[in-house]
């Protein structure tokens, strides 16, 4: 026996999320759902309005008839009219024989026009006659039918923008616009990015009958502050890669960074990070944030020794001072580059990260954040430390 609309959850409808913009795109979606209004879908490439289509028309007291979906976008100009009306034998070359359109063979449903802003005026215009007046003619007839559809739009496009600059008709708009539900991007409900992650392993697992051996916290962080410009679509792909490349492993943070473009996520403004400078290459960028980490480390002691020199501080021995005395101006990165000769770069560089990792209890992200350097480096780093064998003195702390 099949449930009534009330009695389906909103994962029974393939909406997966808690963030309060995606409940409360599915609440509209209830509202509007058992009516028979023009629903326009608006949000970004890839956010699930297809999903969000189904779910309408499933709730929707046409659901025991079609549901037949047209993307306007992806039809040339001259075959979409065709697509959506029919035509007759002969109308056009290639017309071999009838045949109908979505309206009329979705009659009684539901029709979802996908990426209904790349629709040509010309076709506009036809579609702004069937939403009006359920009247339509075939390509190549004279003859008017009529049909009776629930029209649900969607588009990933500013259609006021496109109204004020001529490429879309106000009165289609209007029209369309008699609901509007936004539909959320996944950086606007981040904390659904691990509900939905493990929604989509734990499908593919079962498709490919492997154990899901479940994803750190760390890993987590990672994909939570990736940006996901392909939205649902990208993050529910990057799962299904992951899932089947890594098998019933855990996944790790070094995991995602293998198979995610980590280079699109930004990094958190901290005032005492340390900049990069431009034109170095990886390696000599990563130097770079050593040489900075001392110059600010000498320069600290420079302003302290000022202050304890302020406060009493001459009453240090003449031979002390000489002893301590420290550079008058701060340091430059040549000058520090000059004095390394008598140095060991590499223990330097294993010291300041080793000494962050105790100093944030082995937090990753916190320590790549104090040190100036992406989660990514810091990992690659770490690694090799591993490789070479030079963690044996680094006791790992709890994570946070």
């Amino acid at each position: 026996m099949s449930k009534s609309a009330n009695d389906i959850s909103q994962e029974e409808l393939g909406i997966i999320g808690r963030a309060p913009s995606i409940r409360e795109a599915v609440e509209t979606l209830r509202l509007v759902a058992p009516t028979d209004l023009t629903v326009l879908l608006v949000g970004e490439s890839g956010v699930g309005k297809e999903v969000f289509a189904q779910a309408l028309h499933r709730l929707s007291r046409r659901r025991q008839q079609r549901m037949l979906s047209i993307n306007c976008g992806a039809i040339p100009e001259t075959l979409l009219e065709s697509e959506l009306v029919g035509h007759e034998k002969g109308a056009f070359t290639g017309a071999v024989e009838s045949r109908k359109g979505i309206f009329e063979a979705a009659d009684n449903g539901t029709i979802f026009l996908d990426e209904i802003g790349e629709m040509s005026l010309s076709t506009q215009v036809k579609l702004l006659r069937v939403l009006e007046s359920g009247e339509f003619t075939r390509v190549g007839s004279t003859e008017s039918k009529r049909t009776d559809v629930r029209v649900v739009a969607a588009t990933n496009r500013d259609l006021e923008d496109a109204v004020v600059g001529g490429e879309f008709r106000q009165d289609l708009y209007y029209r369309l616009n008699s609901a509007k539900i936004h539909i959320p991007s996944l950086r606007e409900r981040k904390e659904d990015i691990q509900l939905l992650f493990a929604f989509f392993a734990t499908r593919v697992a079962e498709r490919l009958d492997l154990p899901f051996g479940g994803i750190t916290s760390e890993a987590v962080e990672v994909l939570t502050e990736y940006p996901w410009p392909g939205n649902v679509r990208e993050l529910k792909n990057f799962t299904e890669l992951i899932i089947t490349l890594e098998q019933d492993k855990k996944i790790t943070a070094e995991s995602v960074f293998q198979h995610l473009d980590t280079s699109m996520i930004r990094p958190r403004e901290n005032p005492n990070a340390i900049v990069h400078l431009k034109g170095r290459t990886p390696e000599q960028a990563e130097r770079e944030l050593i040489y900075r980490a001392l110059i600010d480390l000498r320069n600290e002691v420079v302003e302290l020794k000022d202050i304890v020199r302020g406060t009493g501080g001459g009453t240090i021995a003449a031979n002390d001072s000489e002893r301590f005395a420290l550079p008058p101006r701060p340091a430059t990165v040549e000058e520090v580059v000059g004095q390394l000769d008598e140095m060991n770069l590499e223990r330097m560089e294993r010291t300041m990260i080793l000494g962050a990792l105790r100093k944030y209890h082995n937090n990753r992200r916190r320590a790549a954040d104090a040190l100036g350097i992406s989660e990514r480096t810091l990992y690659r780093k770490l690694n090799q430390y591993k490789d070479d064998g030079l963690l044996d003195d680094f006791e790992e702390g709890e994570e946070e």
